[in-house]
């Protein structure tokens, strides 16, 4: 059982950058890897970064290729989003989510968090 909760949300000016921190219990938590969705009112939740357990692959919606940085560290349980050059586009509520495979697709990630609320104003 791995549980996760998000945190760094808030709400900043487009241009800014934001980073989401997602920590996991558990001692498992080297072994999974992990996602990042993001969900806007009114539409589905889409795939916006994934991280290997071992952090040596990395994946990226190519809506935010180039401005998002998905890091690990497993020695602290957490993985980090790294968002920079937001756009109001942006704005949804971030979820993390951890797995066996780093994948875009939500359903093969078995454990989810709460969800940290991002707001990006123009």
């Amino acid at each position: 059982q791995v549980q996760l909760v998000e945190s760094g949300g808030g709400l900043v000016q487009a241009g800014g950058s934001l980073r989401l921190s997602c920590a996991a219990s558990g001692r498992t938590f080297s072994s999974y890897a992990m996602g990042w969705f993001r969900q806007a009112p009114g539409k589905e939740r889409e795939f916006v970064a994934a991280i290997s357990w071992s952090g040596g692959s990395t994946y990226y919606a190519d809506s935010v290729k180039g401005r998002f940085t998905i890091s690990r560290d497993n020695a602290k349980n957490t993985v980090y989003l790294q968002m920079n050059s937001l756009k109001p586009e942006d704005t949804a509520v971030y979820y993390c989510a951890a797995g066996p495979t780093s994948t875009n697709l939500a359903g093969r990630y078995n454990y989810w968090g709460q969800g940290t609320q991002v707001t990006v104003s123009s």
